[in-house]
């Protein structure tokens, strides 16, 4: 098996949290590859950047109207790929737990596609920001982190994070938090990334309130275009489960799972009993 094969088999095999990582470690090496062809052309811009970031003026972006989604694969900075990426394994693992691996590919999509939009609106909206627009670029990941991050945080609030020197800390404080940064750094720079971020955010939140409310749930017609065989949301967030064990009674197990869920949300995942976490973890194996 040749270096190629082995990575397409690793690829194939991964989670989908690693292929998302994946993919933005391969779109990072290749503009490292570009940039080195652009300085031994003495070119002084990137054709990959340019063709994958998304501009900020709508006039640009209209040319070029892939960029709301491929600019949330692509980094420029060792730094920035790396924070991105090591939010993207803790958080996406945890949001593994309690949803699916196609709904995370919504939630990253998403938020990528509603950060870009805030993103560009705000630049053509805000006085601060429209004389800046013809030269602003959005990339990275963050918007779609977001989105996952605090769908998670608002499925799960109470749920609790240990950190060492802090102890335990609660998902809706670290949430509140994470806006938080945000929304201060707006006028220090970067404004637009920071929005981009706040969108996504945004649209975490209410993916999770609107599937968890059956008079609301306008995703529902989105998330068909992951999934044809897609289950209802509502069901999907009320339930760990992805493969029913056959002959077993699933109403019951679903209603036991149910009630388990509701305790961690409200009380944390310490609180429960040994066989409580027993049953939980054998569902989640099924």
């Amino acid at each position: 098996m040749n270096v190629l094969e082995n990575l397409k088999y690793r690829f194939k095999h991964a989670g989908i949290v690693e292929q998302l990582i994946y993919v933005n470690l391969a779109v990072f090496l290749l503009v490292f590859v570009t940039n080195t062809f652009g300085f031994l052309f003495e070119s002084k811009t990137n054709f990959l950047v340019e063709w994958l970031a998304l501009p900020a003026n709508f006039d640009d972006f209209i040319l070029k109207p892939w960029t709301i989604i491929t600019y949330g694969f692509l980094h420029t900075s060792f730094l920035h790929i790396l924070l991105n990426l090591i939010a993207l394994f803790y958080i996406g693992h945890l949001f593994k737990q309690y949803f699916t691996s196609k709904q995370l590919l919504s939630f990253y999509l998403l938020g990528t596609l509603f950060g870009g939009i805030v993103f560009v609106a705000s630049y053509n909206f805000f006085p601060a920001l429209q004389n800046v627009a013809h030269n602003s670029v959005l990339l990275g990941a963050s918007a779609g982190i977001s989105a996952i991050f605090i769908g998670i945080a608002t499925y799960i609030p109470n749920y609790e994070l240990k950190f060492p020197l802090i102890g335990f800390v609660k998902l809706w404080v670290l949430a509140c938090i994470w806006i938080a940064i945000d929304i201060i750094q707006i006028p220090a720079g970067n404004a637009g990334g920071h929005l981009a971020h706040l969108g996504g955010a945004l649209l975490g939140f209410f993916y999770v309130r609107s599937a968890s409310n059956k008079e609301l749930d306008i995703f529902k017609s989105i998330n068909k275009l992951f999934s044809k065989k897609e289950r209802k949301l509502k069901t999907v967030y009320k339930s760990g489960n992805k493969t029913p064990k056959p002959n077993v009674d699933k109403t019951r197990n679903q209603e036991e799972v149910n009630a388990i869920l509701d305790k961690i949300s409200k009380s944390g995942y310490d609180t429960l009993s040994k066989s409580e976490k027993e049953f939980l973890f054998k569902q989640g194996k099924n």
